[in-house]
C-alpha cells in the first residue's frame, strides 16, 4: 500500500543529485578576477586573445586559477586582490599600447570560486542584481518620433525616385511631419502616383483631394508599419548597447524593453556613472569611400610615398594599410539593412545590403564610372576611423548589391552585424538613473539571506514539534523544495534580487502549507479509526487535490504577474512560479517517498509519529514517539 517502485526512488536520487550539482555554484563564493572585453565593434575576442592573457601573466610572473574565454571577454581568476591588480596593470600594458586608442577593455570584476568540474558541466551561480551587488541603473527613453520621421523622410526620398523614374511631370513630393504630400498638375500624374504606391509602398495608404487646378496626394504610413518600426528600432537600439556595454566589464547587464518606448539598462558592479553614459550615448558612423588607387596612393600603400593629397590612410582589420579618398559617398544613414547569406552561383559567403532611394542613386552613379575599381567601407567610433571591408566594384551598383570574396562564414556574419548596428536606429536621452553602492548591496543580502534561513528554521522548530517524526520528513522536503528552487534559478542563469528573495520566503511558506494539510489529514483518518498504514495512503491520496487546487490558483497569479508585471515584479513572480512547481514535486512526491521508506516495510505497524492524535472520546490513536 505504502510501498514505491524501485523507478521512483531512481527519479528522486537523480532530481537530487542535478539539484545538488547545480546549487552548489552559489555557495563557493566570488573572487577576484580581470577582464578583457573589446573595446572595438571591430576587435573580437577568441582563442587569440585568451593566449595573449595567459602570455601577458606568465611574463608578469601570475598564475591565475583559472584562466575562461566565453563569447564576450577573457576573465582570469585570482585569488588575491594584489594579484589581481597587478595583473590588470600588466595586462593593461601588453594589450593596450596606446591609451587613446584602446583595442581591449581590462577591467575589474568577480567571477564565481566554483571548482574546474562545476564549470566542465555549465554548472553556473545565479547572478545578482543591482540592489544586491551595487552597480548604476538607466531608463532611456527612445524617440520614437524621430524614428519615425527618419523613416517618412526616407519614403519621401524613395517617392521622388520613383516618380522621377517614370517620368511624371510637374510633381511636387515634400514631407509635412509623418505624411508625404504629393501635387501633380494633372489626373496621370495622380493616377501614376497611385499605382507606384500600390505596388512599391505596401506600407503607406493615401487619401486623394483637389485644390484648385492641382491634384493632392497626402500618403501616411500604416499603423502595423508604425509598429514595425517601432519594434525594431527598439530591437537594433538594444543590440547596439550589448555591444557597447561590452567595454565596461560587465559580465551580466540587464538590457531590456520596458513599455513601447523605453529601455531599463541595469550594469551591476559598475561605479563610474559619468563611463556608463559615455559608452552607452557613443555612436558609430558608417561611411562609403573609394580608394584612392592612382600610382601615388599605391606608393603610400606599399609605405614609399607620401598620403597623396585629398586621400587619408586608414588600417583594416588585419592592420594592413589603405589609401581611401576624402570625399564621402554615402553614411550608414542610407544604409537600410545588412544580411548575410551564400552566393547563388559561387555557394561563398556574401553579406547582402540595402540602401535608401538617395544611397542607391548614388552607387549606381558611382559604379558605372568606377567599375572594377575599389571601395572601402569605413566605421568610426571616437573619431577613429578602421575600414571594415574594400571590395572590388564588379557591375552596377543600386539600391540592393552584396559584398563577396575571401571571406568565412562567421567573418560575413560579423560584418553584416557591424553594418547594421553600427549606429542607433532612434536617438535615446536618460531620463533616469541611480546608482547603488557595493556594501549596500552586500548588507542586502546578508538581510535577504537571514530573512529565509530564519524563516526556515523557525518553520523547521514547529513542525517537528508538532508533527514530530512527519515534522522531521516536512522540514527535509522543505530543504529539498530550496534545493531546488535554487537549482533551477542556477540553471537559467536568472538575476536574483530582493522581490526575488521575497519570493524564496514565501516560497518556504506555500510549500509547508502543502504538508501542514497532508499531516492533518493523515491525524483526521487515524481520528475515524483507521489503520497507520490505511490513515497514511488516505492522507496522501485525500489531500492531493486540495493541494493541486490552491497550488493551481496561485500560479494563475505568479503567472498574471510575469505576464503583466515589470522589472521587480517579474523577477517575484518568476521565483514564485519556480517554488510552487518545486513545491508539488517536494510536498507531495519527495516526503511520501520519505514516509514509505520509513513505514512502507512495516506491516504490523501500530502507531505512527505524527504528533498527539486525540479521538473524541480523547483516546490517543497515535502517540508522538
Amino acid at each position: 500500500m505504502n510501498r514505491y517502485p524501485v523507478w521512483k526512488y531512481a527519479i528522486i536520487v537523480v532530481v537530487l543529485l542535478v539539484g545538488l550539482v547545480y546549487a552548489l555554484p552559489n555557495f563557493f563564493g566570488e573572487a577576484p578576477a580581470v577582464q578583457v572585453s573589446s573595446a572595438k565593434s571591430t576587435v573580437k575576442v577568441d582563442a587569440g586573445t585568451q593566449a595573449r592573457v595567459a602570455e601577458a601573466l606568465k611574463v608578469a610572473g601570475l598564475v591565475p586559477d583559472l584562466l575562461t574565454l566565453d563569447a564576450t571577454s577573457v576573465r582570469a581568476r585570482f585569488a588575491s586582490t594584489d594579484d589581481q591588480l597587478k595583473a590588470r596593470d600588466a595586462l593593461q600594458h601588453a594589450l593596450v599600447p596606446d591609451p587613446s586608442d584602446p583595442p581591449y577593455t581590462v577591467a575589474l570584476n568577480l567571477v564565481s570560486r566554483s571548482p574546474s568540474w562545476l564549470t566542465a558541466l555549465h554548472a553556473f551561480p545565479m547572478y545578482l542584481g543591482l540592489d544586491l551587488r551595487g552597480g548604476v541603473d538607466f531608463l532611456l527613453q527612445v524617440d520614437m518620433k524621430g524614428a519615425i520621421d527618419k523613416r517618412a523622410e526616407s519614403f519621401a526620398s524613395d517617392l521622388r525616385t520613383g516618380l522621377r523614374d517614370k517620368s511624371v511631370r510637374g510633381s511636387a513630393v515634400s514631407r509635412n511631419g509623418q505624411t508625404i504630400e504629393m501635387r501633380f498638375r494633372d489626373a496621370a500624374g495622380l493616377d501614376a502616383a497611385k499605382r507606384l504606391l500600390q505596388d512599391q509602398f505596401p506600407d503607406l495608404t493615401a487619401v486623394e483631394s483637389q485644390e484648385g487646378t492641382d491634384f493632392k496626394l497626402v500618403a501616411s504610413i500604416k499603423p502595423e508599419a508604425v509598429r514595425r518600426l517601432q519594434d525594431a528600432a527598439l530591437k537594433q537600439n538594444i543590440t547596439t548597447l550589448h555591444n557597447r556595454i561590452n567595454e565596461l566589464g560587465v559580465a551580466e547587464p540587464v538590457i531590456q524593453q520596458q513599455g513601447l518606448d523605453r529601455i531599463v539598462v541595469q550594469l551591476p558592479g559598475v561605479q563610474d556613472t559619468a563611463k556608463a553614459k559615455d559608452i552607452l550615448g557613443r555612436t558609430a558612423t558608417l561611411e562609403m569611400r573609394l580608394v584612392d588607387e592612382s600610382a601615388e596612393g599605391r606608393a603610400a600603400e606599399m609605405g614609399t610615398g607620401p598620403v597623396p593629397f585629398g586621400s587619408e590612410k586608414f588600417l583594416d582589420r588585419q592592420g594592413r594599410p589603405v589609401i581611401v579618398k576624402k570625399q564621402v559617398l554615402v553614411t550608414g544613414e542610407n544604409l537600410t539593412d545588412a544580411q548575410p547569406g551564400f552566393d547563388s552561383q559561387t555557394q561563398q559567403p556574401k553579406v547582402d545590403l540595402t540602401m535608401d532611394a538617395k544611397g542607391g542613386r548614388i552607387m549606381r552613379d558611382v559604379s558605372r564610372e568606377n567599375f572594377r575599381k575599389r571601395m572601402a567601407m569605413l566605421i568610426f567610433e571616437k573619431g577613429k576611423g578602421e575600414v571594415l571591408t574594400a571590395p572590388s566594384i564588379n557591375g552596377e551598383l543600386g539600391n540592393r548589391f552584396q559584398i563577396s570574396g575571401s571571406m568565412s562564414v562567421v567573418e560575413a556574419n560579423d560584418l553584416a552585424l557591424l553594418l547594421r548596428a553600427g549606429s542607433l536606429a532612434a536617438p535615446m536621452e536618460i531620463i533616469q538613473e541611480r546608482t547603488i553602492g557595493p556594501s549596500l548591496g552586500a548588507d542586502n543580502i546578508k538581510k535577504g539571506f537571514d530573512s529565509v534561513m530564519y524563516g526556515f528554521a523557525a518553520i523547521m522548530v514547529f513542525m517537528c514539534l508538532y508533527y514530530a517524526l512527519f515534522g522531521v520528513f516536512s522540514s527535509i522536503a522543505l530543504a529539498v523544495n530550496l534545493l531546488l528552487l535554487v537549482a533551477i534559478l542556477s540553471m537559467l542563469q536568472a538575476t536574483l534580487t530582493l522581490p526575488g528573495i521575497a519570493a524564496m520566503a514565501l516560497a518556504i511558506g506555500v510549500a509547508i502549507d502543502s504538508n501542514v494539510l497532508i499531516n492533518e489529514r493523515i491525524r483526521e483518518e487515524l481520528r475515524g479509526g483507521a489503520s497507520p498504514q490505511a490513515a497514511i495512503h488516505a492522507g496522501y491520496e485525500r489531500a492531493w487535490g486540495t493541494i493541486l487546487d490552491s497550488n493551481v490558483t496561485t500560479l494563475i497569479a505568479g503567472v498574471a504577474l510575469l505576464a503583466f508585471g515589470s522589472g521587480p515584479i517579474r523577477g517575484f513572480a518568476v521565483v514564485h512560479c519556480i517554488g510552487i512547481v518545486t513545491s508539488m514535486f517536494s510536498a507531495v512526491f519527495f516526503s511520501r517517498g520519505l514516509v514509505n521508506f520509513w513505514y512502507g516495510s512495516k506491516k504490523k505497524l501500530k502507531t505512527v509519529s505524527i504528533g498527539t492524535v486525540w479521538k473524541p472520546d480523547t483516546t490517543a490513536v497515535a502517540d508522538a514517539k
